[in-house]
């Protein structure tokens, strides 16, 4: 049995009953924290609190040598941890269809992502948010500014009318001159902010800071006001809200600050 369990969103404790049961008892556990990380609880949390030894694989061990992880699943119960909800990945889609072309059974546990968070934190309906992106660091894509991708997707759902997720770049193990064992860097929303008022300046968006922590942060302004405020530790993300149902805006309002005229 190959049993993918989600941790949620924030530290050792944001994992489901159902989860920790299935952690707790399984014969061996692997993670991998490429795509997402908890940023209030390290392996060695996750160990102590749950009682159980953790291998931790990094994503190309996952994607291009997982022959450890389905081994141990074919003679017994294994586990795959990942942060947020575990199937957002397509490594992790990846690695349940290898195991079940090789007849071993498979099951998820889901846990919160940032997405379901952040609809939750801001008060925006979960339905009416389009397409969501990632906007990485200018060095991890050659270039100085937004890749167009990025803002064709914003504009196409604010064409829409709807709302959009910005995930801000994570990286671990590489940075701007390339593979660095010890670069850990997590794009702040100011920063990401800052580079999306260049061509957004006066368009509201909303700052969502550690979710799911005991002091998670929500602020809506503009972009160009976002740039200039400070929202602590990661992990951060951004929402650009397209049009907006009158609960949505009373939302902003009083969840997150939003000046009235942006409304």
């Amino acid at each position: 049995m190959l049993t993918f369990i989600g941790l949620g969103l924030y530290d050792e404790r944001s994992i489901t009953v159902e989860g920790r049961e299935a952690l707790r008892t399984s014969d061996r556990v692997f993670a991998e924290f490429y795509t997402s990380r908890l940023v209030g609880a390290d392996v060695v949390d996750l160990e102590a609190y749950h009682g159980v030894d953790i291998e931790v694989r990094p994503r190309e061990g996952v994607e291009q040598d997982p022959e450890a992880i389905l081994e141990a699943a074919a003679t017994g119960d294994a586990a795959f941890l990942t942060a947020g909800d575990t199937m957002i990945s397509t490594t992790h889609t990846d690695l349940r269809l290898r195991a079940e072309r090789r007849g071993i059974e498979t099951r998820v546990i889901h846990g919160v992502t940032a997405q379901s968070a952040a609809s939750s934190l801001t008060g925006l309906q979960n339905y009416r948010f389009g397409k969501a992106v990632t906007l990485p660091f200018p060095y991890a894509h050659g270039g100085d500014d937004v890749p167009g991708s990025v803002v064709e997707t914003i504009e196409a759902n604010r064409e829409r009318g709807l709302h959009t997720v910005v995930y801000l770049d994570i990286k671990v193990g590489t940075g701007p001159t390339g593979p660095d064992p010890d670069h850990e860097e997590y794009m702040t929303a100011d920063y990401a902010a800052d580079l999306l008022a260049d061509g957004w300046d006066d368009v509201l968006a909303v700052a969502v800071a550690r979710a799911g922590s005991p002091d998670a942060v929500v602020a809506a302004d503009r972009l160009s006001a976002l740039a200039t405020r400070e929202f602590g530790d990661p992990l951060h993300l951004l929402v650009i809200p397209g049009d907006l149902h009158h609960v949505e805006a009373e939302a902003l309002s009083g969840l997150a600050g939003a000046p009235d005229d942006l409304l």
